[in-house]
């Protein structure tokens, strides 16, 4: 029985040196890139569901943007694709037991020829804490490359922090009466 790959999520991102990163990415994703053309890269992966591009443009790389990751299945998985990367030299840390992100997870991570961190991980279960240690990192460095929590606030919090979000710049599409044409792949009307 063949499993859809479907929904697959897109990225695409500038570079400063595209044989560089098809270098990097070929080696990380462990297959060769689907198609490159000037200035152009592309690979489509299965596993995990991703068509990822790559546009030649140093003048638009950007560095703060946080981080790209994606979550395997077994700690097989991990183990094997930890591996892989060991053996490439693509590894820039580890972290196996660790509580970020509110969840006990293992991971890795590896920085592309830009700078764009990846985080490969199994997650074991959900924590109520993050471990201490990363709050340090980011007092004492104040950089976005430890775990996935924000730098420490430096100025006092109000009485009750209330969390808005600004109003949307277009109108929310109620969603359509179960009457109306359903969408198939292949169907032609999407």
């Amino acid at each position: 029985m063949e499993v859809s790959v479907f929904p697959r999520m897109h990225v695409s991102l500038y570079v400063s040196d595209l044989t560089a990163t098809v270098n990097f990415y070929t080696a990380f994703f462990g297959q060769p890139a689907t198609k490159i053309k000037r200035g152009y890269a592309k690979y489509v992966l299965d596993k995990p569901s991703l068509i990822i591009s790559f546009v030649e443009n140093p003048d638009r790389v950007q560095s703060h943007f946080g981080h790209l990751g994606f979550q395997v299945e077994t700690v097989e998985e991990l183990d094997e694709r930890l591996a892989v990367a060991r053996k490439a030299g693509l590894v820039s840390r580890e972290e196996i037991g660790t509580s970020c992100c509110y969840a006990k997870q293992d991971k890795f991570w590896v920085n592309d020829p830009d700078g764009v961190e990846w985080e490969v991980y199994y997650f074991h279960a959900d924590a109520e804490f993050n471990d201490p240690r990363y709050q340090d990192e980011y007092d004492a460095a104040s950089d976005s490359s430890q775990c996935c929590i924000a730098p420490a606030k430096q100025t006092a919090p109000a009485a009750e922090e209330v969390l808005t979000t600004a109003p949307m710049p277009f109108t929310l599409v109620e969603a359509t009466p179960a009457t109306a044409t359903t969408c198939t792949p292949g169907g032609g009307c999407c």
